[in-house]
């Protein structure tokens, strides 16, 4: 079944759906964090950390946030930012796809992991759906030139001879 997803053109027009669904997504969310010029991540992760008491993040999750994030955020609003607005390019050129999608579900995870669970998860699950879909996800996007120029050069390798030579 996965299989036939991989292939049929049916199931390659429905990705190209979900595809632009979640390039929209990322791409608006990150050009308006962007656009905006004073995005500090800081503030999300002060009141994740505040929430923390209450039960409603992991106590792991809150130490990575308060000893590692908050001191250097302002390199992770840099990677938020930027982040979501080149996964929302990709996914809406249908470049690097599954890529573009594993970094998608990654951001998701980590802003529902924050207690932000608006729609993170229906975000996710798609994402997993594009990256379950192989290269049949970028079928109708630069993926389609951009996957077979990759496996070829490859494959442009000379092949090991496979017999010994004995001296």
């Amino acid at each position: 079944m996965i299989n036939d997803l991989r292939q049929s053109k049916g199931a390659a027009i429905v990705f190209l759906v979900i595809r632009l669904y979640l390039g929209y997504m990322f791409l608006s969310a990150g050009l308006g964090k962007l656009m905006s010029g004073n995005f500090d991540a800081s503030g999300f992760v002060q009141g994740t950390l505040a929430r923390s008491d209450a039960g409603f993040i992991q106590s792991w999750w809150g130490s990575f946030l308060e000893g590692i994030v908050l001191p250097n955020a302002e390199v992770f609003s840099f990677l938020v930012m930027w982040g979501e607005t080149l996964v929302g390019l990709a996914l809406l050129l249908g470049a690097f796809t599954g890529y573009a999608a594993l970094m998608g579900i990654l951001m998701n995870i980590s802003f529902l992991l924050s207690g932000a669970v608006q729609q993170n998860l229906i975000l996710i699950i798609l994402g997993l759906v594009l990256l379950i879909s192989g290269t049949n996800a970028g079928r109708y996007g630069v993926d389609r030139w951009i996957m077979p120029s990759l496996k070829n050069r490859g494959d442009s390798r000379p092949a090991r001879n496979s017999k010994r030579q004995l001296i």
